[in-house]
Protein backbone atom coordinates (compact mmCIF):
# COMPACT_ATOMS: atom_id res chain seq x y z
CA UNK A 1 0.00 0.00 0.00
CA UNK A 2 2.88 2.35 0.73
CA UNK A 3 4.48 1.60 -2.63
CA UNK A 4 1.17 2.02 -4.43
CA UNK A 5 0.65 5.43 -2.83
CA UNK A 6 4.20 6.79 -3.12
CA UNK A 7 5.99 4.69 -5.74
CA UNK A 8 9.00 4.33 -3.40
CA UNK A 9 10.34 1.76 -0.97
CA UNK A 10 13.61 3.31 0.21
CA UNK A 11 13.69 5.11 3.54
CA UNK A 12 15.33 8.26 2.19
CA UNK A 13 12.82 8.54 -0.65
CA UNK A 14 9.90 8.01 1.73
CA UNK A 15 11.32 10.65 4.07
CA UNK A 16 11.36 13.22 1.27
CA UNK A 17 7.81 12.32 0.29
CA UNK A 18 6.51 12.40 3.85
CA UNK A 19 8.20 15.66 4.83
CA UNK A 20 8.45 17.62 1.57
CA UNK A 21 5.17 17.03 -0.19
CA UNK A 22 1.51 17.13 0.68
CA UNK A 23 -0.28 13.89 -0.13
CA UNK A 24 -4.06 14.09 -0.27
CA UNK A 25 -7.02 11.99 -1.33
CA UNK A 26 -6.78 8.25 -1.89
CA UNK A 27 -2.98 8.32 -1.85
CA UNK A 28 -3.03 9.77 1.65
CA UNK A 29 -5.40 7.04 2.87
CA UNK A 30 -3.32 4.30 1.29
CA UNK A 31 -0.12 5.64 2.78
CA UNK A 32 -1.66 5.92 6.22
CA UNK A 33 -3.15 2.41 6.10
CA UNK A 34 0.17 0.97 4.96
CA UNK A 35 2.04 2.58 7.85
CA UNK A 36 -0.74 1.52 10.23
CA UNK A 37 -0.51 -2.12 9.13
CA UNK A 38 3.26 -2.06 9.59
CA UNK A 39 2.88 -0.62 13.08
CA UNK A 40 0.25 -3.22 14.05
CA UNK A 41 2.46 -6.04 12.76
CA UNK A 42 5.41 -4.72 14.73
CA UNK A 43 3.35 -4.34 17.90
CA UNK A 44 2.03 -7.88 17.54
CA UNK A 45 5.54 -9.28 17.21
CA UNK A 46 6.75 -7.55 20.38
CA UNK A 47 3.61 -8.75 22.28
CA UNK A 48 2.15 -5.30 22.91
CA UNK A 49 -1.36 -5.06 24.32
CA UNK A 50 -3.90 -5.60 22.77
CA UNK A 51 -2.05 -7.27 19.88
CA UNK A 52 -0.58 -10.04 22.08
CA UNK A 53 -3.83 -12.02 22.14
CA UNK A 54 -4.84 -15.16 20.27
CA UNK A 55 -7.86 -17.43 20.80
CA UNK A 56 -7.30 -20.83 22.34
CA UNK A 57 -8.72 -23.99 20.86
CA UNK A 58 -9.86 -25.18 24.27
CA UNK A 59 -11.27 -22.70 26.79
CA UNK A 60 -9.69 -22.75 30.24
CA UNK A 61 -11.51 -24.66 32.95
CA UNK A 62 -13.02 -22.85 35.93
CA UNK A 63 -10.35 -24.39 38.15
CA UNK A 64 -7.55 -22.85 36.10
CA UNK A 65 -5.36 -20.68 38.30
CA UNK A 66 -4.77 -18.18 35.48
CA UNK A 67 -6.96 -15.11 35.82
CA UNK A 68 -9.29 -13.75 33.15
CA UNK A 69 -6.71 -11.14 32.15
CA UNK A 70 -4.28 -13.83 31.01
CA UNK A 71 -6.63 -16.32 29.34
CA UNK A 72 -5.87 -15.29 25.77
CA UNK A 73 -2.19 -14.37 25.80
CA UNK A 74 0.05 -16.31 23.49
CA UNK A 75 3.30 -14.93 24.89
CA UNK A 76 3.16 -16.62 28.35
CA UNK A 77 2.15 -19.92 26.76
CA UNK A 78 5.09 -19.75 24.36
CA UNK A 79 7.46 -18.77 27.16
CA UNK A 80 6.33 -21.70 29.29
CA UNK A 81 6.17 -24.35 26.58
CA UNK A 82 9.39 -23.53 24.72
CA UNK A 83 12.90 -24.57 25.78
CA UNK A 84 14.61 -21.93 27.88
CA UNK A 85 17.19 -20.88 25.22
CA UNK A 86 14.41 -20.44 22.66
CA UNK A 87 12.36 -18.45 25.18
CA UNK A 88 15.31 -16.16 25.88
CA UNK A 89 15.81 -15.59 22.15
CA UNK A 90 12.13 -14.82 21.57
CA UNK A 91 12.05 -12.37 24.46
CA UNK A 92 15.06 -10.36 23.27
CA UNK A 93 15.70 -10.60 19.52
CA UNK A 94 12.28 -9.47 18.16
CA UNK A 95 12.15 -6.47 20.49
CA UNK A 96 15.63 -5.30 19.50
CA UNK A 97 15.14 -5.71 15.75
CA UNK A 98 11.63 -4.29 15.60
CA UNK A 99 12.50 -1.37 17.88
CA UNK A 100 15.43 -0.58 15.59
CA UNK A 101 13.14 -0.60 12.55
CA UNK A 102 10.54 1.64 14.15
CA UNK A 103 13.29 3.98 15.32
CA UNK A 104 14.64 4.13 11.78
CA UNK A 105 11.19 5.00 10.46
CA UNK A 106 10.82 7.76 13.04
CA UNK A 107 14.26 9.19 12.24
CA UNK A 108 13.71 9.31 8.45
CA UNK A 109 10.21 10.69 8.68
CA UNK A 110 7.47 11.39 11.17
CA UNK A 111 4.91 8.61 11.45
CA UNK A 112 2.05 10.99 12.34
CA UNK A 113 0.05 11.95 15.39
CA UNK A 114 -2.41 9.07 15.02
CA UNK A 115 0.34 6.45 15.22
CA UNK A 116 1.76 8.25 18.23
CA UNK A 117 -1.65 7.85 19.84
CA UNK A 118 -1.57 4.13 19.04
CA UNK A 119 1.82 3.81 20.73
CA UNK A 120 0.46 5.87 23.62
CA UNK A 121 -2.48 3.50 24.11
CA UNK A 122 -0.33 0.37 23.74
CA UNK A 123 2.14 1.76 26.25
CA UNK A 124 -0.48 2.32 28.95
CA UNK A 125 -2.31 -0.96 28.29
CA UNK A 126 0.89 -3.05 28.25
CA UNK A 127 2.22 -1.51 31.46
CA UNK A 128 -1.07 -2.04 33.33
CA UNK A 129 -1.79 -5.56 32.13
CA UNK A 130 1.82 -6.71 32.46
CA UNK A 131 1.92 -5.59 36.10
CA UNK A 132 -1.49 -6.96 37.10
CA UNK A 133 -1.32 -10.28 35.27
CA UNK A 134 2.06 -11.19 36.76
CA UNK A 135 0.57 -11.18 40.25
CA UNK A 136 -1.57 -14.28 39.58
CA UNK A 137 1.18 -16.57 38.27
CA UNK A 138 2.58 -19.62 40.05
CA UNK A 139 5.22 -20.79 37.53
CA UNK A 140 8.68 -19.32 37.07
CA UNK A 141 8.57 -18.48 33.36
CA UNK A 142 5.14 -16.88 33.29
CA UNK A 143 6.01 -13.86 35.50
CA UNK A 144 8.99 -13.27 33.21
CA UNK A 145 6.62 -13.31 30.22
CA UNK A 146 4.28 -10.78 31.81
CA UNK A 147 7.25 -8.67 32.87
CA UNK A 148 8.32 -8.70 29.24
CA UNK A 149 4.87 -7.42 28.24
CA UNK A 150 5.20 -4.67 30.84
CA UNK A 151 8.59 -3.67 29.47
CA UNK A 152 7.04 -3.46 26.00
CA UNK A 153 4.85 -0.75 27.49
CA UNK A 154 7.96 1.13 28.62
CA UNK A 155 9.45 0.70 25.14
CA UNK A 156 6.30 2.12 23.55
CA UNK A 157 6.69 5.13 25.85
CA UNK A 158 9.76 6.15 23.85
CA UNK A 159 7.90 5.68 20.56
CA UNK A 160 4.90 7.69 21.73
CA UNK A 161 7.13 10.71 22.37
CA UNK A 162 8.10 11.07 18.71
CA UNK A 163 11.28 12.94 19.65
CA UNK A 164 15.01 12.27 19.56
CA UNK A 165 15.04 12.18 23.36
CA UNK A 166 12.41 9.46 23.29
CA UNK A 167 14.45 7.38 20.84
CA UNK A 168 17.59 7.84 22.94
CA UNK A 169 15.82 6.75 26.13
CA UNK A 170 14.33 3.85 24.17
CA UNK A 171 17.76 2.59 23.10
CA UNK A 172 19.00 2.77 26.68
CA UNK A 173 15.94 0.87 27.89
CA UNK A 174 16.31 -1.82 25.22
CA UNK A 175 19.98 -2.36 26.09
CA UNK A 176 19.31 -2.68 29.81
CA UNK A 177 16.28 -4.91 29.22
CA UNK A 178 18.35 -7.26 27.06
CA UNK A 179 21.01 -7.58 29.76
CA UNK A 180 18.44 -8.26 32.48
CA UNK A 181 16.62 -10.84 30.36
CA UNK A 182 19.80 -12.68 29.43
CA UNK A 183 20.75 -12.84 33.11
CA UNK A 184 17.29 -14.03 34.22
CA UNK A 185 17.00 -16.80 31.65
CA UNK A 186 20.60 -17.87 32.21
CA UNK A 187 19.67 -18.48 35.84
CA UNK A 188 16.50 -20.34 34.83
CA UNK A 189 18.60 -22.44 32.46
CA UNK A 190 21.06 -23.20 35.28
CA UNK A 191 18.15 -24.41 37.39
CA UNK A 192 16.94 -26.76 34.68
CA UNK A 193 18.72 -29.77 36.17
CA UNK A 194 16.91 -29.26 39.47
CA UNK A 195 13.59 -29.29 37.59
CA UNK A 196 12.43 -25.97 38.97
CA UNK A 197 9.03 -25.23 37.41
CA UNK A 198 6.97 -23.49 40.06
CA UNK A 199 7.88 -20.40 42.04
CA UNK A 200 7.55 -22.38 45.25
CA UNK A 201 10.31 -24.71 44.02
CA UNK A 202 12.80 -21.86 44.52
CA UNK A 203 12.43 -22.15 48.29
CA UNK A 204 15.65 -24.11 48.77
CA UNK A 205 17.76 -22.09 46.33
CA UNK A 206 19.35 -19.88 49.00
CA UNK A 207 20.61 -22.96 50.85
CA UNK A 208 21.72 -25.04 47.87
CA UNK A 209 23.25 -22.23 45.77
CA UNK A 210 23.42 -18.91 47.63
CA UNK A 211 25.41 -17.10 44.91
CA UNK A 212 22.82 -17.99 42.29
CA UNK A 213 20.03 -16.92 44.65
CA UNK A 214 21.66 -13.53 45.25
CA UNK A 215 22.23 -13.00 41.52
CA UNK A 216 18.64 -13.92 40.77
CA UNK A 217 17.39 -11.55 43.45
CA UNK A 218 19.44 -8.63 42.09
CA UNK A 219 18.18 -9.34 38.56
CA UNK A 220 14.53 -9.38 39.61
CA UNK A 221 14.98 -6.22 41.70
CA UNK A 222 16.39 -4.59 38.57
CA UNK A 223 13.34 -5.80 36.65
CA UNK A 224 11.18 -4.13 39.28
CA UNK A 225 13.05 -0.84 38.86
CA UNK A 226 14.50 -0.53 42.36
CA UNK A 227 17.26 2.12 42.58
CA UNK A 228 20.19 2.24 42.08
CA UNK A 229 20.00 -0.77 39.76
CA UNK A 230 20.03 -0.54 35.97
CA UNK A 231 16.30 -1.17 35.60
CA UNK A 232 15.57 2.00 37.55
CA UNK A 233 17.86 4.02 35.26
CA UNK A 234 16.10 2.82 32.11
CA UNK A 235 12.65 3.67 33.47
CA UNK A 236 13.89 7.03 34.71
CA UNK A 237 15.15 8.00 31.23
CA UNK A 238 11.92 6.84 29.57
CA UNK A 239 9.64 8.67 32.01
CA UNK A 240 11.79 11.79 31.82
CA UNK A 241 11.48 11.72 28.01
CA UNK A 242 7.70 11.31 28.34
CA UNK A 243 7.51 14.38 30.56
CA UNK A 244 9.73 16.30 28.16
CA UNK A 245 7.45 15.68 25.18
CA UNK A 246 4.28 16.59 27.06
CA UNK A 247 2.94 13.06 27.71
CA UNK A 248 2.20 13.86 31.33
CA UNK A 249 -0.16 10.92 31.76
CA UNK A 250 2.38 8.27 30.76
CA UNK A 251 4.89 8.95 33.52
CA UNK A 252 2.46 8.59 36.50
CA UNK A 253 0.96 5.43 34.98
CA UNK A 254 4.47 4.03 34.53
CA UNK A 255 5.40 4.82 38.12
CA UNK A 256 2.23 3.19 39.49
CA UNK A 257 2.64 0.06 37.37
CA UNK A 258 6.29 -0.15 38.42
CA UNK A 259 5.22 -0.16 42.05
CA UNK A 260 2.64 -2.87 41.33
CA UNK A 261 5.19 -4.86 39.35
CA UNK A 262 7.60 -4.79 42.28
CA UNK A 263 5.33 -7.15 44.19
CA UNK A 264 5.27 -9.69 41.36
CA UNK A 265 8.96 -9.36 40.52
CA UNK A 266 9.94 -9.35 44.18
CA UNK A 267 8.04 -12.56 44.89
CA UNK A 268 10.64 -14.71 43.11
CA UNK A 269 13.66 -13.50 45.14
CA UNK A 270 11.56 -13.52 48.31
CA UNK A 271 10.71 -17.19 47.85
CA UNK A 272 14.28 -18.04 46.83
CA UNK A 273 15.70 -16.39 49.95
CA UNK A 274 13.08 -17.15 52.60
CA UNK A 275 11.09 -20.01 51.12
CA UNK A 276 7.35 -20.22 50.59
CA UNK A 277 4.42 -22.62 50.41
CA UNK A 278 4.88 -25.72 48.34
CA UNK A 279 3.36 -25.69 44.89
CA UNK A 280 0.37 -27.92 44.29
CA UNK A 281 0.91 -29.90 41.11
CA UNK A 282 -2.35 -31.87 41.27
CA UNK A 283 -0.71 -35.17 42.34
CA UNK A 284 -1.73 -36.91 45.55
CA UNK A 285 0.85 -38.94 47.46
CA UNK A 286 -0.13 -42.24 49.09
CA UNK A 287 1.81 -44.24 51.69
CA UNK A 288 1.63 -48.02 51.54
CA UNK A 289 1.72 -49.98 54.78
CA UNK A 290 0.80 -53.51 55.74
CA UNK A 291 -1.27 -54.73 58.66
CA UNK A 292 -0.59 -57.82 60.75
CA UNK A 293 -2.36 -60.05 58.23
CA UNK A 294 -0.17 -58.86 55.36
CA UNK A 295 -2.90 -56.82 53.68
CA UNK A 296 -1.79 -53.59 51.99
CA UNK A 297 -3.31 -50.41 53.34
CA UNK A 298 -3.14 -47.14 51.43
CA UNK A 299 -2.95 -44.01 53.52
CA UNK A 300 -3.33 -40.62 51.91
Amino acid sequence: MIYGSTGATHFDQLAKILTGYEITGARSSGLFMGILFIAVGFLFKITAVPFRAAPRRKPPSPSDSISFLTQYMWAPDIYEGSPTPVTAFLSIAPKISISANISRLSIYGSYGAILQQIFFFCSIASMILGALAAMAQTKVKRPLAHSSIGHVGYICTGFSCGTIEGIQSLLIGIFIYALMTIDAFAIVLALRQTRVKYIADLGALAKTNPILAITFSITMFSYAGIPPLAGFCSKFYLFFAALGCGAYFLAPVGVVTSVIGRWAAGRLPRVSQFGGPKACTGHVAYRISCDTDGNACYER
